[in-house]
Formats: structure tokens, C-alpha cells, sequence
């Protein structure tokens, strides 16, 4: 007679709702793969009931389902199949070489152009990276998923995301609320990107620990900032002094992304930007990466390319323009 023994399963690290899918559409699956067994789910926990075989067998591959989520914050249905057919590996690697994070509900970050590429590359390589281009090219949600990447797999304990706080042609102090909550909707692109790639409960856990912070460029002086990767977002808005500044925050095992379009300055003075004249005075410099991306790296609404083709042609035919 086949002994029937119970088992708790603790899914530490796990969010279960995304463990066990929309609707736990996931969770039906696994229960499917094995109707010899009594499967029940209690938040973290997953108690089992059946032959003492199958359970230390399926207690042995949900453990390490949970390892791939974990690493990879993805799973889906083929990966579950794959999972309990013959068991994943902990060190499995994602088979396309181009993405960078798995991000919320299937979602795959992967680097779609050749510049995006370049710059995961380089990545690899340099401590420090500029990446310039125009909008649309996925300079900053390139940026935002190595930072995600990163914090995963345990290479920084944080990730610093910054923006100058310039109005593009609106008056910050005229937005009801505080301090933050006028420069919140300036930065939600950045909490909009994040959110792409990490699960909500878990985005704020860590926004409110700290191991996710998004904040005003003046916030970082003073700051030393070591186990970071600092994402410095429109930096085309920011003079040489500030930038200055700002790269000089740098603290140990610490990873930086300047990013920026210098066709969209909002200073008064577009000639005080110092983004340019910063990328002149590093270039060259060992463990420095500079990645100038173009308008076939746009990936947004194909007209955005058309528009931002469009602007270009009457600036160069104007010999001025604002945009």
C-alpha cells in the first residue's frame, strides 16, 4: 500500500500572484500535471497530500519553479510544463541572448535595435554610460531593465533613478500639493517603466524601502552612492556643473546611465546644457561607454518616426527650431 504523507512548500521571495498566474491560471496547470496529488495554496505556502514519491517529486521541481520566478521574475505555461516534465535547472539562462528582464504578465524586455544592443553590450564593459538620441529610441526603458536585471540578480542592492526637475514649458509651482507631489507626475515615466517589469506589490515594498528610489537630481547632492545603479534620466536638461555632480556620486560596485535628447532642451538657455560638452570631455575615457542612438531605433507609434523626421526637416530648413 503506497503511503500518503503531507508536505508545506514555503515560497520565499515568491509573489504568488504572479507565481500562480491571472486568475491562477497557472496554479490549475501545475494541480492538472499531478491528479494524484492534493494541492492547496495559502498565500507563500503550498501544502501537498499524496504518495510520499510524487510528493517529495513535485515539492522538489516547485522549488525550483519558484528559483526560476526569483531569478527571472517570468514564468509561463511552457515554462511550468518544462518545469515538471523534466525540471529546470537554477542557473537556466532565457534562450533569446537579446532579452534583458522578463517583465509583468509575460512581459519580455529585450533590446530591439542595434543600439539598444550596443548598449547592453557595453554595458558589460563600463562602468559609466551615456546613451543620446531621440524620443521613442528606448533609451531610458533600455536603461530602466539593466537596472532591474541587476538588482535581480543581485549584482546592486538598489536602483537610483533621477531626473532634473526643469518645467518643459509649464509652471511646477502652479500644480496643487506639495513638493512631491508636483514633481511626481514629472517622474512617472520612470515609475511607468518600473512597473512594466516588476510586480506591483513588490515595486512598492521596495519604493518604500529604499531599494527602489526615483527623486529630483538636486536630491543627489551630497550623496555618495555605492551598491547603486543611478539611472540619470533627461539629462539634457541639466548644465555642466550639475552633471558634474552628479557623475561624481559614483561610490563603489556602482553603475551609471546618463540618458538624454538634445533636441529637447527646456532650459531657458539651450546653450547651457552641458550634456554635449560633457560627452566631448569623457570620451575616451577607459570604463566610459557612449551609445548615440538614431531615428531608426525608434520604437514607439511608427509615426513618431515620420514626426520626429518631419521636425528635423523644417529645423534644417528654417535654420532654427525650438523641437
Amino acid at each position: 500500500m503506497t503511503e500518503t504523507v503531507g508536505k508545506e512548500i514555503m515560497l520565499e521571495g515568491v509573489d504568488p500572484r504572479e507565481l500562480y498566474g491571472a486568475q491562477d491560471v497557472y496554479l490549475e496547470q501545475i494541480k492538472s500535471l499531478h491528479p494524484t496529488l492534493k494541492i492547496v495554496a495559502r498565500g507563500q505556502s503550498l501544502k501537498v497530500l499524496g504518495p510520499e514519491a510524487d510528493t517529495q517529486r513535485f515539492s522538489k521541481r516547485m522549488e525550483g519553479l519558484a528559483a526560476y520566478y526569483v531569478k527571472y521574475g517570468h514564468v509561463s505555461a511552457e515554462v511550468i510544463e518544462q518545469c515538471f516534465a523534466g525540471g529546470i535547472a537554477q542557473d537556466d539562462a532565457p534562450v533569446d541572448k537579446d532579452v534583458i528582464v522578463y517583465g509583468n504578465n509575460g512581459t519580455i524586455v529585450r533590446a530591439r535595435t542595434v543600439n539598444q544592443q550596443r548598449l547592453v553590450k557595453l554595458y558589460d564593459r563600463n562602468d559609466l554610460l551615456f546613451a543620446v538620441g531621440p524620443a521613442g529610441s528606448g533609451k531610458t526603458y533600455t536603461a530602466i531593465a539593466l537596472a532591474v536585471r541587476a538588482l535581480k540578480e543581485r549584482q546592486v542592492r538598489r536602483i537610483i533613478l533621477t531626473r532634473p526637475a526643469v518645467e518643459a514649458g509649464e509652471k511646477l509651482g502652479f500644480l496643487p500639493g506639495d513638493m512631491k507631489e508636483k514633481l511626481d507626475p514629472y517622474l512617472q515615466p520612470l515609475y511607468d517603466a518600473l512597473n512594466d517589469m516588476i510586480p506591483p506589490a513588490k515595486l512598492q515594498k521596495h519604493l518604500e524601502e529604499g531599494t527602489v528610489q526615483i527623486a529630483p537630481l538636486a536630491y543627489m547632492r551630497g550623496r555618495t552612492l555605492d551598491n547603486a545603479f543611478v539611472i540619470l534620466d533627461e539629462a539634457q536638461n541639466t548644465t555642466l556643473s550639475q552633471i558634474k555632480m552628479f557623475l561624481t556620486r559614483m561610490g563603489r560596485n556602482a553603475r551609471f546611465i546618463v540618458t538624454g535628447d538634445v533636441t529637447q532642451i527646456d532650459l531657458p538657455r539651450k546653450s547651457d546644457s552641458g550634456l554635449v560638452r560633457t560627452m566631448e570631455i569623457l570620451r575616451g575615457v577607459d570604463g566610459i561607454g557612449i551609445v548615440e542612438f538614431d531615428k531608426r531605433d525608434i520604437v514607439r507609434h511608427p509615426l513618431v518616426k515620420h514626426i520626429v523626421e518631419a521636425f528635423d526637416r523644417s529645423v534644417e530648413k528654417d535654420g532654427a527650431g525650438d523641437r
